[in-house]
C-alpha cells in the first residue's frame, strides 16, 4: 500500500469503514460534517488511490440505491506481540480481524536479532497459508518502554541487549512495509478499545500482569505514553519499603514485580512445594521440574489451599497499587489482562476487594474492574490497530 490520506477528512472516512465495516455514502454522509458534494469528492479520491471499493448496492433510503463503500479487501496488515516469554503474531485484514494466528515460547532474553528471526519465521508461515500475500503495514509490540516516535526500546529491564535497538528501521527493511513499535501494554489496551472490553470507554486502566506487570494509561481516548515513553510502568512501584523487601530484576528492592507477577508466583509455588505446604504443587514439581501460573491456577481450580493463599496475596498487592492508581486517574474502567489471568475470578476478586477498600469512594462508585476480553489476541489486534492509525491519517 502506498497510498495514504490526502487530508483529514479521507483519514477520518478510512477509519470509519474500518470500526463500522462497509457503510453507504448516505451513512457516511451522516457521520462527517461535509456537505454532499465535498463528501463525493473525496470519496471519490479514495477509490482513485485504491484505498476503498465500491461493495454492492446500499440499502434504499427512497430514491436511487448508492453503492456501498468498504475498506480495500486485500489490505493486510501484520501484528507481532513481543512477551517475555512468547510472541504472537497474526494477520489481519483492514477492518482488523484477525484472518490467522500463531503463538510460540521464546525467551525475549535471547537477543533482538533472534527473536525478530522467529518472528519473521512466523510470519512467513502465516503468509504461506495463503492468508496475504505481503503486508501494507505492520505493528510490534515490546515488553519493555519504548521511545515511540522512533520505535526503539529504551533500558528495559527484563530485554538485555534490547536498548537502542532499531527495531522499526530493521523491521521496516525486512517486511517492505511502514512499522510502528509501542510497549506491549499499551498494545494490549488498544485492542480492548477496539474490539474488547473497552469498546466505548474514554479513559480507561489496562493491566497486564505477566511475567511482569504494567499498565496501559488511556486519556480522551489516546494512549498516554508519557515524556520518555514509560509512562504506567508500576511493576516498579515500591509495595514494600525498608531493606527487608525482596530484590526485583531492575536493581531496587521491594517492587511489586517481585512480589507478583508470572516469574514472582512461579518461584513462591515453587518455595510452598517443596516446604511441603502444598500436595498438589509438590506433584506437579515433581512431574513437570518446575512450575508455572498456569500450575497455581490448576491447583487453585482443585481447592488447594497454599495456591488460593498465594494469588490472594498477588492480587491484594497488585489491588493496592492499582487503587493508588484510581485515585490519582479515576479511570471509567479497569481492565486486567495477561498470562496470569488463567487465575481468573480468584485473582479479580482480591484486587476488586483492595480497591473498592482503598480508592476514594468518588472514584470507586460505579468502577468496573473486568478482565480482558480478548485474551491472546489482544496484543496482535492492538498491533494492527497502532499502524492502521498510521497508515490511516494524513502522509
Amino acid at each position: 500500500m502506498t497510498a495514504r490520506p490526502a487530508n483529514a477528512h479521507q483519514a477520518r472516512l478510512l477509519r470509519l469503514l474500518r470500526d463500522g465495516g462497509p457503510s453507504s455514502r448516505a451513512q457516511l454522509g451522516d457521520r462527517v460534517e461535509l456537505s454532499r458534494s465535498k463528501l463525493a469528492v473525496e470519496i471519490d479520491r479514495l477509490l482513485e488511490t485504491g484505498l476503498v471499493v465500491a461493495d454492492g448496492l446500499a440499502a434504499s433510503r427512497g430514491g436511487r440505491r448508492s453503492h456501498n463503500i468498504r475498506l480495500a479487501p486485500q489490505l493486510r496488515f501484520l501484528g507481532v506481540d513481543i512477551g517475555a516469554t512468547s510472541v504472537d503474531v497474526a494477520v489481519t485484514n483492514a477492518e482488523l480481524e484477525v484472518l490467522g494466528h500463531l503463538n510460540q515460547p521464546m525467551d525475549v532474553r535471547e537477543g533482538p536479532v533472534a527473536v525478530f528471526e522467529q518472528a519473521l519465521a512466523m510470519a512467513a508461515k502465516l503468509r504461506a497459508t495463503g492468508v496475504a500475500e505481503g503486508f501494507d503495514g505492520a505493528g510490534i509490540g515490546v515488553p519493555g518502554p519504548v521511545r515511540f516516535p522512533e520505535g526503539v526500546p529504551v533500558a528495559p529491564p527484563i530485554m538485555p541487549g534490547w536498548d537502542g535497538f532499531p527495531v522499526r528501521e530493521a523491521l521496516s527493511q525486512e517486511l517492505g512495509c511502514p512499522v510502528m513499535v509501542d510497549n506491549d501494554v499499551n498494545l494490549m489496551a488498544l485492542g480492548e478499545r477496539h474490539a474488547g472490553v473497552a469498546r466505548s470507554v474514554q479513559d480507561f486502566l489496562c493491566v497486564k500482569i505477566g511475567t511482569g506487570i504494567g499498565c496501559g494509561i488511556v486519556a480522551g481516548g489516546e494512549v498516554y505514553r508519557g515524556a520518555t515513553g514509560s509512562a504506567g510502568d508500576i511493576g516498579h512501584i515500591q509495595v514494600e519499603h525498608g531493606p527487608q523487601g525482596r530484590q526485583c530484576a531492575c536493581g531496587n528492592r521491594g517492587c511489586l514485580e517481585a512480589y507478583f507477577g508470572g516469574a514472582a508466583l512461579a518461584r513462591d509455588a515453587e518455595d510452598a512445594a517443596r516446604e511441603g505446604r502444598s500436595p498438589e504443587l509438590e506433584s506437579r514439581l515433581r512431574a513437570a521440574g518446575r512450575l508455572t501460573a498456569a500450575d497455581v491456577a490448576a491447583a487453585a481450580a482443585a481447592g488447594d489451599t497454599a495456591s488460593l493463599e498465594l494469588i490472594r496475596g498477588g492480587g491484594n498487592r497488585i489491588g493496592q497499587v492499582i487503587a493508588g492508581l484510581v485515585s490519582f486517574f479515576n479511570p471509567g474502567l479497569v481492565v486486567i489482562g495477561g498470562g496470569v489471568t488463567g487465575l481468573g475470578h480468584n485473582l479479580l476478586a482480591s484486587i476488586r476487594t483492595q480497591v473498592y477498600r482503598q480508592s476514594l469512594p468518588l472514584a470507586t462508585g460505579n468502577l468496573p474492574i473486568v478482565l480482558g476480553e480478548l485474551g491472546a489476541v489482544a496484543g496482535v489486534t492492538g498491533a494492527a490497530r497502532l499502524i492502521s492509525d498510521h497508515l490511516f491519517s494524513p502522509a
